[in-house]
């Protein structure tokens, strides 16, 4: 067995943190009410309305199930969803929502990831013509594919924006509490700007495995149940899914983890962003670090640790931070980067 005792790779390869390994223990107890009518998933629910001051929780099993389940259900047949081409739905989700959502994309190119009320009209054309898909969500990400968080006053005006055009608007929280950690505000504070629906993410940040859909537009509410079927993240034992996001809420975990993340990436990009040959790419808002290298400086750090190179023609890595990242590897890191420059 090949195991890897860190990785820079993605937040996605880190372990589960212990509090929530209990939480999935103590869960276990015998016999409980299947498919989200069990005492976790009904105290999951309560706790959403509190972070969130509103809205129902519908656990699923991963990102692109919560993105494809959430969108759908928010979308009629003939709709279509404004996105930057940076997007995780865009790039890394396969043909999912093309065949599972069976619905159109119209992408935007951003360099930083975030859309603007300006990039929006770009694609919010064609209303009421059959040859066109109607544009009818646009969708966002907290924080963005590539590291990037919208502040609230710009969530606040993309909101605003897409509702004067008769749009919705969804939130991909695949790192939600990355973005609250940096921005230092709630749940309720994302709530607050207006969006309709969002997911949060839980398996970046500590959790084995889930997200959770959070309907916060009661239009939707109804169906949603539905969908979630309909699309296959519908769980059986839904408690152990719950039993993780009511621990994590519960006890501050949620933050906690995502502050740590955050810092261990500012402490990296603070150790090289003034070195010559090292050029940081995006603003440093969540927990990943994008960078260019020389080539030759690249292909060395491959050899001690995991990464992924984001373009291999300019050279640019993505080195991103898990709950778990400490900082003597952010260290070991960095010297080794200091080491290998030309």
């Amino acid at each position: 067995m090949n195991h890897l005792s860190h990785s820079f790779a993605s937040d996605n390869y880190s372990g589960i943190h212990p509090t929530i390994l209990q939480a999935i223990s103590d869960a276990n107890c015998g016999h409980d009410y299947a498919y989200g009518t069990d005492a976790w998933t009904d105290k999951l629910n309560d706790l959403v309305k509190q972070h969130f001051g509103k809205g129902t929780a519908y656990p699923v099993f991963n990102g692109t199930g919560a993105n494809i389940t959430a969108l759908t259900a928010m979308l009629p047949r003939f709709g279509a969803v404004i996105c930057t081409d940076k997007g995780h739905i865009y790039n890394d989700e396969s043909n999912a929502p093309e065949c599972v959502g069976g619905f159109r994309m119209f992408t935007i190119p951003t360099e930083d990831g975030k859309l603007t009320p300006e990039l929006i009209d770009t694609q919010a054309y064609g209303f009421g013509k059959e040859h066109r898909s109607q544009p009818a969500i646009v969708h966002l990400a907290m924080t963005t594919e590539v590291g990037t968080c919208y502040s609230l006053d710009e969530l606040r005006a993309i909101v605003a924006h897409a509702k004067k055009l008769g749009l919705y608007t969804y939130i991909d929280g695949a790192r939600l509490s990355n973005a609250c950690a940096y921005l230092n505000c709630t749940l309720k504070d994302i709530a607050d700007t207006g969006v309709d629906m969002l997911s949060l993410g839980g398996t970046k940040n500590g959790l084995m495995l889930g997200e959770c859909i959070v309907v916060l537009n009661d239009e939707f509410d109804a169906n949603m149940k539905y969908m979630r079927k309909m699309t296959m993240q519908l769980s059986s034992k839904m408690r152990f899914i719950s039993a993780q996001f009511v621990t994590w809420l519960e006890s501050g975990l949620w933050l906690e983890l995502a502050k740590h993340s955050n810092e261990m990436a500012r402490h990296l990009a603070n150790q090289i962003q003034n070195l010559d040959g090292v050029t940081i790419t995006q603003k440093v808002q969540s927990n990943a670090v994008f960078v260019i290298l020389p080539k030759q400086t690249v292909a060395k750090l491959h050899e001690d640790f995991y990464f992924y190179d984001w373009n291999e023609f300019t050279g640019e890595i993505r080195l991103m931070m898990g709950f778990d990242t400490t900082i003597a590897q952010v260290d070991e890191l960095a010297n080794k980067i200091k080491a290998y420059l030309p």
